[in-house]
Order: C-alpha cells, then structure tokens, then sequence
C-alpha cells in the first residue's frame, strides 16, 4: 500500500476539509480526485487509491463527512451501512459538491500533479464526482453508480470532459428507469459512455460480502482502466 499524506483545504470560514493524498512510484503524475461512499475514506477507498497509484496516478480522496463527522470510517455490514445512512442524512448536498469542487482545485495546485486531475467516485461520490464534472471541468469523470445523477441530468450541459458511468441492471438502490433516463440523455453526445454490468449496487466493494460482485468489478474496472487510458493517461 502507497504512503499517504492528508492536505488540508480550507473552506471559507468554516474549517478545512482533509484531502488524503497518495503519490505514485514515479513521484508525480496525472491525478485523480476520488469521492468517498458512504462508509468513508477507509479499507476501500485506500484500496482503490492505491489501484490508481500503482497505475502511475496522484490520488486525492476527500473526506465528503468532515463538517460533521471528521475522520468518519465505517465496517462494511449491516451495522456500518445502517451507521453511514445516518451520516449521509447529516450531509447537505449542495455544500459537498461545493466541498468537492475545492479539493479538485486542491488537488490541480499540487507539485506532483501534472495537468488537469480527472475525478472518480463511488456510490454517494459517483453523483458528487458529476456535480465536480459539471462545476471544474476536469479531464475525465468516472462515476460508479451514482444514485443521484439520473436527478441531476440538467447538468449535462455543463459536462465538457468525457465521462464514463457505471451501473448494475439489479441496483436495488437505483431503479433500471433511472439508468435508462441516463441512456437517452447522453445518446448523441461524444464522449459519454454507460455500462451495466449484470451486477447489484456497489459490486466494486471487495470489503463488502453484501455488495461485492468480483466479475461485475473486474470487467468495470478494466474499462475505467481503458477509459483513463484514453482520456488521462499515465506512465
């Protein structure tokens, strides 16, 4: 596991979110801001920066929760999500994004960061990741399941850089009308791509015996891999 180091970002005068930072092997690199789910900068995240890393990336990961619950890690059962479900009723949308959209400016102002980062995010990060996506104008967005971005497709207007999305057809979370609204909106559009793996909700999360899908992970993740291949490449 790649060493990290916490930035912190100052918000107004509210505080300063804590900005985790991974550095590749190679000492600088493109970057990659990466949004949380609800269970925190913690095993799987790391796990996640640290794929990234390994990949020549430099890795931001943002602490979405700070405001209230700073340092917020969770297990991944059924205790730990009942726990993080109570945390994201705490979160006020509109100040994460906002939030986000700093330690993506944050992350951009580094010495290790060559060009403009691109942002990832998972679950409650992959919507955050669309809100920075349509305020920052990074390089590329990946968005993994992202359960409020078929609410948010007014943005899309505002998403220059291309942007993959991921999704599983058995998303108890996220309705399969949801996805297909996803669909039309970016039918026609140049560098939007959707993929469904025959998956359920979360099925990245190795942590997770509720949600891991090893297949469904594994095919999504080699086209991320391709996608930022192609879009924001390293090494």
């Amino acid at each position: 596991m790649a060493a990290s180091r916490t930035v912190p970002v100052p918000i107004d005068a509210v505080g300063a979110m804590p900005l985790h930072v991974w550095v590749p092997p190679a000492g600088s690199g493109p970057a990659v801001l990466l949004i949380q789910e609800i269970f925190g900068v913690g095993p799987y995240i790391r796990a996640v920066a640290n794929r990234l890393c390994e990949a020549g990336y430099v890795v931001g990961a943002p602490e979405v929760f700070w405001r209230f619950a700073p340092g917020w890690e969770a297990g991944h059962d059924e205790a730990g999500l009942a726990a993080s479900m109570e945390q994201v009723g705490k979160l006020d949308s509109a100040a994460a994004a906002t939030d986000c959209v700093a330690a993506f400016r944050a992350l951009r102002a580094l010495d290790e960061v060559d060009g403009i980062p691109g942002v990832m995010g998972f679950c409650l990060g992959g919507s955050l990741a669309w809100s920075v996506a349509a305020a920052a104008e990074p390089a590329v967005c990946v968005s993994y399941y992202g359960s409020g971005v078929p609410s948010m497709l007014d943005q899309i207007d505002h998403v220059a850089c291309p942007t993959l999305f991921h999704f599983g057809n058995a998303d108890a979370f996220i309705p399969n009308d949801g996805v297909e609204a996803i669909n039309a909106a970016i039918d026609r559009r140049p560098g939007f791509v959707l993929n469904v793996e025959n998956a359920g909700h979360a099925f990245d999360n190795h942590e997770s015996e509720m949600f891991y899908d090893e297949s469904a992970a594994q095919a999504a993740w080699a086209k991320t891999m391709a996608f930022l291949g192609e879009h924001l490449p390293a090494g």
